[in-house]
């Protein structure tokens, strides 16, 4: 059983170790980012269908909302990594970056609409979190285990 859940892990996408670790940055980002898009376009469809259905003007839900798969892959990883306070710490460090890039990139952003805006945001967030968090969790849990 052991050796079918790792062989598992090793063919799906992320790749992932026997622990259930994302292993490279790049997969890391790469579903971060497809995640955002798909949340991105999601976001576009349901405001189509309330401005079309006369419920609103479109473009004026919050784009950060496209964080939601990002969001869910990086809690997935943070569980991956077990208890200790290495994924703790990476994790709050990697969100309070996330936040200030992605609130940096909003305020840029003030003259959009609050959906194009928010996902340019949500987009900054999702790049810097997994750039602290990746490399982050790996050197704090070197350096207390």
């Amino acid at each position: 059983m052991t050796e079918q859940r790792s062989s598992e892990q090793q063919s799906g996408f992320p790749r992932r170790d026997a622990e259930g670790r994302i292993r490279t940055l790049g997969d890391l980002l790469g579903v971060c980012l497809a995640g955002l898009v798909i949340g991105m376009l999601a976001l576009v469809l349901f405001e189509w269908a309330f401005a079309s259905a006369g419920a609103g003007d479109f473009g004026h839900t919050n784009g950060w909302l496209a964080v939601i798969l990002p969001a869910w892959l990086f809690w997935d990883d943070f569980r991956a990594w077990g208890f200790g306070a290495a994924r703790v710490v990476a994790a709050v460090v990697a969100a309070a970056v996330g936040v200030f890039v992605g609130l940096l990139i909003a305020g840029l952003g003030a003259g959009l609409p609050p959906l194009f805006s928010g996902a340019l945001a949500a987009g900054a967030f999702t790049v810097a979190y997994a750039v602290v968090w990746f490399p982050g969790v790996r050197w704090l849990a070197r350096r207390t285990g």
